[in-house]
């Protein structure tokens, strides 16, 4: 099980990229980026296991069955993963029914979204002037509803929310009724440390409307806290004044 990390494919672990070469079947997902896929050996069955959100074509289960038959057919098989696999990567299903097949599983970390993001946009996640803590979050729970968000976001806190871009509006809300200003600046970033990554700034009540209006796909996530002014004091003024929720954006590559 391979963490990819978040994209850019000079930062694939040297044991992930020995492990990815070794294979002789390799599941991957969405979240792998296409540099990454690029790297994979041309004698190696690749197999598609994405589920996009709302359309997937196979289930869990489904995916697990298939891992399994691949390793007992006596296969080196790669479960390639975006970002770290034990990180809002569902490993834990796969990790659980792969042992009860009596399969051995080695894990290779990756570098999760969160710190890709971090370092592409030199927002300082834990920085001392804003924040004592920092959580990560994905925006759903398993039965889909809205995770608990409470007490994670605000003064001294960075909140770090995954896979929220379907549910923005009910985030923004949730954020309010704890307490959070509605003019508390997000960094929403979008395909992070890769050439087309694309930074927006705005603000708690201004996150669906940002979305909608700016048309942010998948994969993205939201930094929400204080420390997004370390990346641009100018845009974080013009975000929250009441009168303009405007949004800054930049390319890095």
């Amino acid at each position: 099980m391979v963490g990819a990390g978040p994209g850019d494919p000079e930062l694939l672990t040297v044991k992930g990229y020995l492990a990815l070469k070794a294979a002789d079947v390799v599941f991957f997902d969405d979240l792998v980026s296409p540099e990454i896929l690029e790297l994979l050996p041309a004698g190696a069955r690749c197999i598609y296991v994405g589920k996009p959100y709302q359309s997937a074509g196979i289930s869990q289960d489904d995916i697990i069955t298939q891992l399994i038959a691949a390793a007992r057919g006596g296969h080196r098989v790669v479960r390639l993963k975006g970002g770290d696999p034990m990180v809002f990567g569902r490993s834990g299903e796969e990790l659980e029914g792969l042992r009860a097949a009596g399969i051995a599983v080695d894990v290779v970390p990756g570098i999760t979204s969160a710190s890709g993001a971090a370092a592409s946009t030199r927002i300082t996640l834990t920085h001392r002037d804003y924040a004592a803590q920092v959580s990560f979050v994905t925006a759903a729970k398993k039965d889909g509803k809205l995770a608990d968000m409470r007490g994670l976001a605000g003064a001294g806190k960075t909140l770090v929310v995954y896979m929220g871009i379907a549910r923005a509006e009910a985030l923004s809300a949730a954020l309010q009724a704890d307490g959070v200003a509605a003019g508390w600046p997000i960094a929403i970033v979008e395909n992070a440390t890769r050439p087309n990554e694309r930074v927006i700034i705005t603000t708690v009540a201004g996150l669906a409307a940002t979305i909608a209006r700016d048309v942010v796909r998948s994969p993205a996530l939201f930094i929400i806290g204080e420390v997004v002014k370390t990346y641009a004091p100018a845009a974080i003024a013009t975000a929250v004044a009441p009168e303009a929720r405007h949004s800054q954006e930049a390319h890095h590559g």
